[in-house]
């Protein structure tokens, strides 16, 4: 099964530049999550994969294949839409043959791939059923089926989950993943929601404004961002961003607060002008998680709490701004009480303030 290569792709719709000279190769057999703000050409970028859109320039090939002016009947893809796209007047049966009937399948065939993928799916026990009769897990479901029959080379997701309850985007995960491990088929799946991506793919890349800012693996986005909006977009709560300039071998805050430099930054000049990012788990209420080896202490009252069951959110003043950690093993916490922290200074992130980019050493030893 082959996998998809994009050459210097670009698109404008008229005097505005949406893909901005875009390479990327999708190994055969891999699941990509194309992420990123909203308007940022990663719909754009996947409709012109499936066809539905003509690149203003570069090239798409399809395994070994120039697919970039072929129709997209013809590219050996099936893509899955946010709306399902179901023929309403259609049974379950009806609609994931269609397809099929158009194609010219033989009437066996047919019968094959529409039994397999509705065993596959559990859509068994519906296929008599209308669209209108359905949930919106099912009716989700019916969707990767009529893409499923086809048996594309690359399956084509864009932002399928979108309209379902929490409790169904969190099943269709497991069960598009499943799908994933059992056909072992090229999958792009488009989605602004990042948890959707860390979740479901082995690779994610991140996009903005038309330009590739990050691909690798999920716990490699997390955790060694590229640049200061990689590191804001991937993590929730977001990760927090404080300015401040290197003097001798620590980093001061705007407030004055003087932090130790992590060992990835330890070449850093004199004078450096900085950003630090500080996620919440690296963050620890004193009593309630695992200390760091390296901790930087502090006492700041809460400003305010986000109980989440297993863990609470806690927001305190720093560094003239806020930050967020999160409380393991939770108790009842009130406004204005007065905690203790440690920050893990091995996992400070630091950004050159200016162009946003990470300043991590990638030699730095013993360094995650």
């Amino acid at each position: 099964m082959p996998g998809v290569t994009i050459e210097g792709l670009q698109k404008w719709y008229g005097g505005s530049q949406v893909i901005r000279d875009l390479h990327l190769t999708i190994p055969d057999g891999a699941f990509v999550a194309l992420v990123g703000p909203s308007g940022c050409g990663k719909s754009t970028t996947l409709r012109m994969i499936a066809g539905l859109e003509m690149p203003s320039g570069g090239r798409i090939y399809i395994g070994s294949e120039d697919v970039t002016a072929r129709p997209p009947a013809k590219r050996g893809v099936a893509m899955v839409f946010q709306s399902y796209a179901l023929y309403p007047h259609m049974t379950v049966r009806d609609n994931l043959e269609f397809g099929l009937r158009v194609a010219g399948a033989k009437l066996a065939d047919r019968v094959r791939r529409v039994t397999a993928a509705a065993e596959m799916l559990h859509l068994s026990d519906l296929m008599e059923r209308r669209p209108s009769q359905l949930s919106g897990g099912q009716r989700q479901r019916v969707a990767i089926g009529r893409a499923l029959v086809r048996e594309p080379s690359v399956f084509l997701f864009d932002e399928p989950l979108s309209n379902l309850d929490a409790q169904l985007r969190a099943a269709m995960r497991i069960e598009i993943k499943r799908l994933h491990q059992t056909l072992r088929t090229t999958v792009i799946f488009v989605t602004h929601d990042q948890t959707e991506a860390m979740t479901m793919a082995d690779t994610i890349v991140v996009m903005r404004d038309g330009n590739l800012e990050q691909i690798g693996s999920p716990l490699e986005v997390f955790e060694r961002p590229a640049n200061r909006f990689v590191a804001g977009f991937i993590g929730a709560p977001s990760m927090r961003m404080f300015d401040g300039r290197v003097e001798q071998d620590r980093m001061v805050l705007a407030d004055g607060t003087a932090l130790q430099l992590p060992g990835h930054v330890a070449h850093l000049a004199e004078g450096t002008e900085v950003t630090m990012g500080l996620r919440p788990e690296d963050l620890v209420v004193e009593g309630h998680g695992t200390l760091p080896v390296r901790p930087c202490f502090f006492e700041a009252p809460v400003l305010l709490t986000e109980p989440l069951g297993n863990e609470t959110l806690i927001v305190m003043p720093f560094a003239e701004s806020e930050a967020v950690a999160r409380m393991y093993r939770p108790r009842p916490v009130a406004p204005g009480e007065v905690l203790r922290f440690a920050v893990d200074l091995d996992r400070i992130h630091v950004f050159d303030q200016k162009s946003g980019e990470s300043l991590r050493r990638a030699s730095a030893p013993g360094q995650t």
